[in-house]
């Protein structure tokens, strides 16, 4: 029979193996949490938004480690005073204490004020709008991907926001379908994507707005952190944080981005007959040695953007849902692709941008985001925007070299 130990006979389990076994675990853990570069960390302020959250954290932190440290210390000073020993009596069996219920009370009330005020300033001053001259840019949120409009630029672009540095910025926020919600951790707080409801003449729509002026230039990852749909996972974001002067040159070049050159139309090779609609792709320079055979090559490049060009804008009728500046392709269902070929990103941010990626999404774009409004090559797709919608997309019934040259044309687009 197994003899249990006897506590009053001064016998203990011995405990210390587990816990040395334990504390690789626990120091491991530990190091888990010191890493300093995450692509969405909500402790590294990049923006006066996210500074202002940041210092909110700090504070809780800080009353959170002197709670922390007020109830380690009474633990411990009392598990040591107070502790058994052999052949003591009784304690005095006690009810209530005055002095104790007040302070556990008024203490902790103190503490949620302290926490409360500057967390009420911090709401606040986030949802002031910015002084100065606000980049405006107005966000619409879709299953699944974001539509970025830059009214006063006459910029459509979709999935990667483009900024610049040092200068407010007025984002206003709105859905066409579900409730999403708008977060780049590196900028600021989350803010809610709500359907623009009805309303009555004379009247203006309801949007949030999102306030924030950028502080440093870089590439910072956004997510949408409102459950809406079976792709909510894959509805990311990218914004690309730059100088005033690299942001005036990507507005430029929506409309010039080659000389006199509109996106979306092929440059003209020289000595080509401009009504052949070549499309120029980008050329080497040209030395002595080999250029026969780099002429041949960007000769070759440029018939497949040509191709993928008439396939896109009318075999496979891409243009009844996208849109590229300068061409006749204006739908607005799916994502503008206008400079398609800057993007660092592809389908919201979920992969890179690169023709194998590219040709496999359009192949069959379902695979990797379940529930987007895209046919593929081999199926069709009925609408997905609300219920009973009339639209109806057949399959583009493209072949793996006509995909090539598709993706090819896109990603000339820059």
């Amino acid at each position: 029979m197994r003899v249990l130990p006897n506590w009053k006979s001064g016998v203990r389990p011995r405990v210390g193996a587990p816990l040395r076994a334990l504390l690789p675990i626990l120091l491991l853990a530990l190091a888990t949490g010191c890493g300093v570069e995450y692509p969405q960390s909500t402790i590294d302020p990049r923006s006066d938004f996210a500074e202002i959250i940041h210092g909110l954290y700090v504070s809780i932190f800080w009353w959170t480690m002197l709670i922390l440290a007020v109830v380690w210390i009474a633990l411990s000073w009392t598990l040591v005073k107070f502790r058994a020993r052999p052949d003591d009596p009784k304690p005095k069996q006690i009810r209530g204490h005055l002095g104790l219920e007040i302070g556990w009370t008024v203490g902790p009330a103190l503490i949620v004020v302290a926490i409360a005020i500057p967390t009420i300033q911090a709401v606040f001053a986030t949802q002031r709008p910015l002084e100065g001259d606000p980049i405006v840019v107005e966000v619409t949120g879709h299953r699944f991907w974001w539509e970025f409009h830059y009214p006063e630029q006459g910029v459509t672009t979709a999935n990667e926001l483009w900024l610049p540095v040092d200068r407010p910025v007025s984002l206003r926020l709105g859905s066409v379908d579900v409730i999403h919600s708008f977060w780049v951790p590196l900028l600021g707080g989350k803010r809610d994507v709500n359907p623009v409801r009805a309303v009555r003449e004379g009247q203006d729509p309801r949007y949030n707005w999102l306030y924030f002026t950028p502080n440093e230039p870089g590439l910072y990852m956004g997510q949408c952190a409102e459950f809406c749909g079976e792709s909510h996972a894959f509805m990311s974001m990218r914004v690309n944080v730059v100088t005033e002067g690299d942001f005036d040159a990507w507005v430029a070049g929506w409309f010039d981005s080659s000389g006199a050159a509109i996106p979306g139309d092929p440059g003209v090779i020289e000595g080509a007959d401009p009504e052949a609609g070549t499309a120029v792709g980008p050329r080497d320079d040209e030395v002595e040695s080999g250029m026969a055979t780099a002429q041949a090559g960007d000769a070759a490049d440029d018939d497949l953007v040509a191709t993928g060009r008439d396939i896109f804008l009318n075999q496979a009728a891409c243009g009844a849902c996208h849109a590229i500046t300068g061409t006749a392709a204006q739908g607005d269902i799916g994502p503008n692709l206008t400079l398609f070929g800057l993007r660092t990103s592809l389908a919201a941010g979920i992969m890179e941008n690169t023709p194998e990626n590219l040709a496999a999404w359009i192949i069959d774009p379902e695979r990797f985001k379940p529930g987007v409004n895209m046919p593929g090559t081999g199926y069709n797709m009925e609408s997905r925007i609300v219920a009973g919608s009339p639209f109806f997309w057949p399959a583009t019934g493209l072949d793996d070299e006509q995909v090539r040259a598709v993706s090819a044309y896109l990603l000339s687009l820059r």
